[in-house]
């Protein structure tokens, strides 16, 4: 039997300037990626805040990266102003941003394996002994409170520093809606709870119809909740990050062509 994605077509729906890895994996797996941006990743309005943080980096123990996009949108500003102090630490949750970490030049990170969110890099020990310690979270603007609400509990000072801006796309949605009323749309893949919203307001009330029968694939079990609150019908939680996406896409996309 040939490839299980043969023949389908995927949604793919990180932010744009971030859709590449994935929708490479699919084409490797023999699938057709559709490439559709719900987030767009802006810069900030004013940058004066972050970089007076940069100036007082020296007085933080740990610096918590949220995403690739906190790693670099900070890091470009913060090597603008002046190199990185030696004491202050870096954690992260994600291998992507792990791995930008690591493309500015840290070797080492505070960071989670095999679970990719807040709870699992607050189970690390590093961040279980925080008391008397003051901590900076770089992150795009609002966002889950746990991490910075978890670390104060544990007597840290902690400071959010917002780094860039998240929004909804304008897209023309008219390519996927034309996808769906032709019935060749087979899947789509989200990665994270806002962008799911995103999609949902973007493609009106036709396309919600659609999306609550195309099957939804998700990396966690707080978006694959989300997608069901929705309406979702068919929701499959897959591992972590893009290699579980499409692993998940294959063993489901397998069975369908077993006819089990």
């Amino acid at each position: 039997m040939g490839s299980a994605l043969a023949g389908r077509r995927i949604v793919v729906t990180r932010p744009a300037g971030q859709t590449e890895s994935l929708a490479e994996l699919v084409r490797a797996a023999g699938g057709e990626a559709i490439v559709f941006p719900v987030i767009e990743i802006r810069d900030l309005a004013d940058v004066r805040p972050i970089l007076e943080l940069a100036g007082r980096l020296d007085d933080f123990d740990l610096a918590v990266f949220i995403s690739a996009n906190a790693v670099d949108k900070a890091m470009n500003l913060v090597r603008a102003r002046r190199a990185w102090p030696p004491r202050t630490r870096v954690a992260t949750i994600g291998k992507g941003s792990e791995n930008a970490l690591r493309r500015f030049g840290f070797a080492d990170i505070i960071a989670p394996a095999g679970r990719f969110d807040s709870e699992a890099l607050l189970e690390l020990a590093p961040l279980l002994d925080v008391a008397g310690k003051r901590v900076v979270i770089f992150r795009g603007d609002g966002g889950r409170e746990l991490l910075g609400d978890t670390l104060r509990a544990r007597g840290a000072a902690v400071e959010y520093a917002e780094c860039y801006r998240r929004a909804r796309p304008d897209a023309d949605v008219a390519p996927l809606l034309r996808l769906w009323a032709r019935g060749e749309l087979d899947a789509i893949t989200v990665t994270s709870s806002e962008g799911l919203h995103n999609l949902y307001d973007m493609v009106g009330k036709l396309g919600q119809q659609w999306l609550r029968r195309t099957p939804v694939f998700c990396p966690h079990p707080r978006i694959a909740a989300a997608a069901q609150a929705l309406g979702c019908a068919q929701v499959v939680e897959t591992g972590p990050g893009d290699a579980g996406l499409v692993a998940g896409l294959e063993a489901f996309f397998g069975r369908v062509q077993r006819g089990c």
